[in-house]
């Protein structure tokens, strides 16, 4: 394993690049970045948030479960690792890519800290690839060097070779990406509020607040024994309320009246979790299961707009890592596949010119060849009428010269 190597001195099969010197590297912050702080908060978003979980766990699934198809190497590409074969790289990145981890779970892994985080940490030890939490990875930068290392749980280093990083977008930082979530922070701390009220109202057993009237005038030793009082006996943990005798002319009133159907703060809510979809890129329908009408081009438009950008980022830092083209195969994912309708008339047209047979259509569409349904068919305004021939018509039968 990767820890044991290091402990034994075993060097990785591994070529270490150089850092080249950016001349505009002097210029950046070269503070150890994290994302530590904020991450914890997306976190806790996703642990406590329905709509945020939901929203995730969508993308996630959906990324994952794209294959990936290793092609050959490409020429002039100074990869970082050398000697693998490509038989290797494709085990790695479409069945086993560590003994603890199948392929399926590795890659939910990455797709979730890429959303959650903004930055994907895999490290590869010369034989297997392994996860590492983006919240607990640090990088570490200089004058002369982009990045000069990496830092594990403030304790494992790694180097630059070792580590292959993918970064989101950041208008901030060259160093980390950002959560896809941060644009919508400020909403998921207002659900989160709203949430918290809840909570507290009904662990107050729904009574709001309270004032007690007394024509007599109370020393301070009094007023704190009642308001001790009437805490033991409205406290819903205590095991209910009791029945309360009040005398000395005490009268009570609310605060407020309760609206509970204000308290629900479903249109705040439903707001809110649009406006949180809409950073994950997930369109509100494909949440909604009583809206189906429009499902198929919102799923083209997910695909095309969030699922692909994610997964095509990690495989150009998969290609640039190993060498080799590494490329989504989406012939599976219905959504990016034209209906059949819609097929049937591409391939109706392709057959009525001649360009295709029947059967090639047939073939296209999936249904098995059709004996007879192999030549071309020839146009009619191609072919020319039948009684002129020199129109490009046939001859009339029996006579050869195509005389009449």
């Amino acid at each position: 394993m990767a820890w044991y190597d290091r402990m034994l001195g075993r060097k990785p099969l591994i070529v270490e690049s150089e850092e080249k010197l950016n001349p505009a590297q002097q210029y950046y912050d070269h503070k150890t970045e994290s994302s530590r702080e904020l991450v914890f908060r997306y976190e806790r978003a996703y642990e406590d948030l329905e709509i945020v979980n939901r929203g995730v766990n969508l993308i996630v699934d959906d990324a994952a479960e794209i294959p990936t198809t290793v092609g050959p190497q490409i020429q002039g590409l100074q990869n970082v690792v050398k000697g693998i074969k490509r038989s290797k790289v494709s085990l790695l990145l479409n069945k086993e890519p560590n003994p603890f981890q199948d392929i399926s779970t590795f890659r939910r892994n990455l797709i979730t800290d890429f959303i959650l985080d903004g930055n994907i940490f895999i490290y590869f030890d010369g034989v297997h690839l392994y996860h590492l939490p983006a919240s607990k990875m640090n990088i570490h930068a200089s004058e002369t060097t982009y990045i000069e290392k990496f830092t594990f749980n403030e304790q494992v280093d790694y180097g630059t070779s070792e580590i292959i990083h993918v970064k989101d977008n950041s208008f901030y930082s060259i160093y980390r990406g950002i959560s896809r979530l941060k644009p919508a922070l400020r909403t998921m701390q207002l659900m989160a509020s709203m949430r918290q009220f809840q909570d507290n109202f009904f662990k107050n057993g729904a009574v709001p607040g309270l004032v007690l009237k007394t024509p007599n005038t109370l020393s301070e030793k009094i007023k704190e024994r009642m308001i001790q009082s009437w805490s033991i006996r409205y406290k819903p943990d205590a095991g209910g309320r009791r029945p309360l005798i009040l005398d000395g002319g005490i009268e009570i009133d609310q605060i407020a009246n309760v609206n509970f159907r204000e308290l629900d703060f479903q249109e705040a809510i439903a707001e809110n979790e649009k406006i949180i979809l809409k950073a994950l890129g997930v369109p509100p329908i494909m949440l909604d299961s009583g809206n189906n009408a429009n499902i198929r081009p919102n799923m083209r438009m997910y695909y095309l707009e969030t699922i692909l950008p994610i997964v095509r980022k990690l495989n150009m830092a998969l290609e640039r890592y190993f060498g080799f083209e590494v490329k989504e195969d989406i012939t599976d994912i219905p959504a990016l596949q034209p209906e059949l309708r819609d097929q049937s008339q591409y391939y109706s047209a392709l057959v009525n010119t001649g360009i295709i047979s029947a059967n090639e259509a047939r073939e296209h569409l999936g249904f098995d060849a059709v004996e007879g349904y192999d030549e071309l068919r020839v146009p009619a305004n191609i072919a020319g009428s039948a009684a002129n021939p020199d129109e490009g018509g046939r001859p009339t039968e029996g006579d050869e010269d195509g005389e009449t």
